[in-house]
């Protein structure tokens, strides 16, 4: 049984996206109404690692994970679960004052993890949305 064939049969699909990766993930999988976002990083359109200070690593990331949540018709207002891992701990001050650019209250539910990135990196982010049947206010 193919990949897909086999992702039908238990209800989920991988979203077409101008994004791709050389690495075996796809960045974005739908399941009955969840958008799943792979981890992304400060990478350019080729997947190259584009570094910089942690705030620019940090917002390149994320305009990333917005570029794929608008590619399903969904936006950063409909993440309901963020995982966050962060380089080096002492950038976590940094981060917290730089995540509310993004996502307001109420904010969705959050976990961070320090010090589990290779050096090449200084942050990644990867999301859960979700694809209300129709809109919830927020």
């Amino acid at each position: 049984m193919s990949g897909e064939s086999e992702a039908r049969s238990v209800g989920w699909r991988v979203i077409d996206t101008e994004i791709t990766s050389h690495l075996p993930f796809s960045p974005v999988v739908e399941a009955r109404g969840f958008v799943f976002v792979s981890g992304q990083a400060s990478v350019d359109e080729t997947g190259a690692i584009v570094s910089g200070t942690f705030e620019e690593e940090m917002r390149r990331s994320v305009a990333n994970v917005e570029r794929l949540l608008q590619s399903c018709g969904l936006t950063l207002r409909d993440v309901v679960r963020v995982t966050s891992y962060v380089h080096d701990p002492a950038d976590g001050t940094r981060y917290n004052e730089i995540y509310p650019d993004y996502f307001t209250p109420p904010f969705p539910a959050q976990t961070t993890l320090a010090g589990c990135l290779s050096p090449a990196l200084k942050f990644e982010i990867d999301v859960i949305a979700v694809r209300p049947e129709q809109p919830l206010a927020r």
